[in-house]
């Protein structure tokens, strides 16, 4: 069974190209159905969390002063996720610092580390969300609560309950073309680039490349 690594940064601003570092990331694994497991780390990078980051996120200066250094954090959730395909809610976001600051702790790229994201896959399937806000998606499928948002931790854990409804909402709507498939990261990738009115023969692409990879195809 396939384990996703759901992942969540939270940052002194909004792009490493723009000065921005890593103040905390979380790694939570999806595995049949469920979360398995998680890591969670403050990261001390040297840099300096402005006053309204530190209202929105509760992290500061002094917290960051005695968290583990960001090369040490890096390669421990490198190792932790190792392996795994990538989720993130905003992926575009948590792509770039997850590359910077790997390449800061000079750790070689995981080949598996491809990322898919809830967001893009929100927009396409919940059409009827107000919005693809991470706590909007929440209230509006009545999710567990994670705790305080703009944490780590609990942002990751929210959105691996929203790729587990994801999942459970793909695999229905679409049983007849999955068949005995699972609704694994390929195939989120494959939707998030796919037309609102494509999803369906994306599916079915999907499933029979996948039937063929495994020697299934019917005659």
């Amino acid at each position: 069974m396939q384990t996703i690594a759901v992942i969540d940064f939270e940052t002194t601003g909004i792009s490493p190209n723009s000065g921005g570092r890593a103040t905390e990331i979380a790694a939570v694994l999806v595995r049949d159905g469920r979360i398995v497991d998680h890591y969670q780390s403050l990261m001390n990078s040297g840099a300096w969390v402005p006053p309204f980051i530190e209202q929105l996120t509760g992290i500061s200066n002094a917290m960051l002063a005695e968290a583990p250094d960001s090369t040490q954090v890096m390669r421990e959730v490198a190792e932790f996720t190792r392996g795994c395909p990538l989720v993130a809610h905003n992926a575009a976001f948590d792509r770039g610092f997850w590359h910077y600051e790997l390449a800061q702790a000079g750790t070689e790229p995981d080949p598996a580390h491809e990322f898919a994201c809830t967001v893009l896959l929100a927009r396409r399937l919940y059409p009827d969300a107000p919005n693809c806000k991470l706590g909007t998606l929440a209230r509006f499928h009545a999710l567990p609560d994670s705790g305080r948002a703009h944490r780590a931790l609990a942002d990751a854990q929210t959105t691996a309950n929203l790729l587990l409804r994801m999942q459970q909402d793909l695999g229905q709507r679409f049983a007849a073309e999955l068949g005995p498939l699972a609704v694994e990261h390929e195939l989120l990738g494959s939707l998030q680039r796919s037309a609102k009115s494509a999803l369906a023969r994306c599916v079915r692409d999907w499933a029979r490349r996948r039937q063929g990879a495994l020697g299934a195809v019917p005659d």
